[in-house]
């Protein structure tokens, strides 16, 4: 299967295997800003207490909302949140790296990437947050907004262009 520069073509079966682990290992790297990026807004914006929030908020997708209670174990709360934040930043990882396919420009790439961090906002606070996790409605959209369309996609989106490059 071609891939054609600058349009999307579907990932060939030789690139598959590439998609995964390039993917993977973007979501990693992508999901390891955003929470950075989150945890020192949560602080600045709320104090040194708020800090861990983040973490927590996501570890109650997987423990209950019971992790945001700061009397609940932060050693439990955190480490649900870091397993539950980089499982889902690396399948969001892989599947930007198969949707991608055979784009090859530094700026498409990490544009592309924007949008889908900022769709992934919009899915997870607009549509899958209200129904399954009313928690994640507390955290300001703003700050939502930047972190997910510029600290994830957009990274994510120069880690599949660097990566591409570097294949080449």
């Amino acid at each position: 299967m071609t891939l054609l520069a600058h349009s999307h073509a579907p990932v060939a079966r030789s690139e598959l295997s590439w998609a995964l682990g390039v993917g993977a290992t973007g979501g990693i790297i992508a999901g390891i800003v955003f929470a950075v990026f989150e945890m020192l807004v949560s602080a600045v914006m709320m104090g040194m207490g708020a800090f861990f929030m983040p973490l927590r908020m996501i570890g109650a997708i997987l423990l209950g909302d019971g992790t945001l209670d700061p009397s609940y174990s932060i050693w439990a709360a955190g480490a649900a949140g870091m397993v539950v934040h980089v499982v889902l930043a690396m399948i969001y990882g892989i599947v930007f790296a198969l949707l991608l396919g055979g784009l090859r420009s530094a700026v498409w790439d990490v544009v592309l990437g924007g949008a889908y961090g900022f769709a992934l906002w919009i899915v997870n606070f607009y549509l899958i947050a209200p129904l399954a996790f009313p928690w994640f409605l507390d955290a300001n959209p703003l700050v939502q907004f930047i972190a997910h369309t510029f600290f994830f996609g957009m990274v994510l989106g120069w880690f599949v262009w660097w990566a591409r490059e570097r294949a080449t």
